[in-house]
């Protein structure tokens, strides 16, 4: 089974349209996990009344909001699934209907997948979170027109998709291209290196350490590019404050790697 760990924070809005769009799956032998960094009792209402008709089971776990701590309730959240598959993804993304049979078809014992996003503008952002209910064919009419307004950054591998190969591996290590939001990874490998390391407080690049990480495990790279894109609606930049300390960590493991 495949475990989806949902990192979301403060925006029930966004986080039901990603759980409608999750309910919209072509493969449903899933989990959902809500790895939940500190949110009012606003989203935990919302995600009750949605686990009442849900079509795959989902825990919410929850942490007092004692700053951004995303590396805390990841840990708790990879400890707590029941797959030997994890798929990370965030609240604020929604996903195509066979987002995770495409990951399925790119998971390969010794690999970890990274995948992309489609940005999305405000105004298209505003749009969607009006809407009563996740609609992804009403959505796809709406793509071309929104492409040319610039509203998504891109279009092409929404339709154009390509299946595995070794043409997606890199050859080494990569900071660009991690996108937390959308990377997956087996459940025995992220535990073999301790999951994501908990000093990394505040906004930024714990994704890239934990990749960077997993290489380090001998687990080779994979590009879920042009398979598994999921659409980031837009919000205003986070507190970006130790961003570069975070940076810096990182680059100091990359150096002693390389020593």
């Amino acid at each position: 089974m495949i475990s989806i760990l949902l990192a979301t924070y403060n925006w029930p809005q966004a986080l039901k349209l990603c759980l409608e769009s999750l309910a919209t799956q072509t493969e449903q032998d899933f989990e959902v996990i809500i790895a939940d960094d500190g949110s009012a009792e606003s989203t935990k209402q919302m995600i009750d009344a949605f686990k009442a008709t849900s079509p795959y089971p989902i825990t919410h776990l929850w942490q007092e909001d004692l700053g951004f701590r995303k590396t805390q309730i990841l840990n708790r959240a990879i400890d707590a699934a029941q797959g030997d598959y994890l798929i990370f993804l965030d609240g604020d993304c929604l996903v195509q209907p066979d987002f995770v049979e495409r990951h399925r078809l790119l998971a390969q014992p010794g690999y970890l997948v990274t995948g992309s996003r489609v940005l999305l503008d405000e105004k298209l952002t505003q749009d969607l979170l009006v809407w009563p209910k996740w609609d992804f064919a009403r959505l796809s009419a709406m793509l071309p027109s929104e492409r040319l307004r610039g509203g998504i950054n891109k279009y092409l591998p929404l339709i154009i998709k390509f299946g595995n190969s070794t043409l997606r591996v890199y050859k080494k290590f990569v900071w660009r291209r991690i996108k937390g939001c959308n990377m997956a990874c087996w459940k025995k490998d992220a535990l073999a290196i301790q999951g994501f390391d908990e000093s990394m407080t505040g906004w930024g690049h714990e994704d890239a350490d934990f990749v960077f990480r997993l290489q380090r495990h001998h687990i080779k790279r994979k590009s879920g590019s042009w398979a598994t894109e999921v659409f980031h609606l837009y919000h205003p930049i986070h507190d970006q404050s130790n961003a570069a300390e975070n940076a810096r960590r990182v680059r100091e493991k990359i150096l002693a790697k390389a020593i």
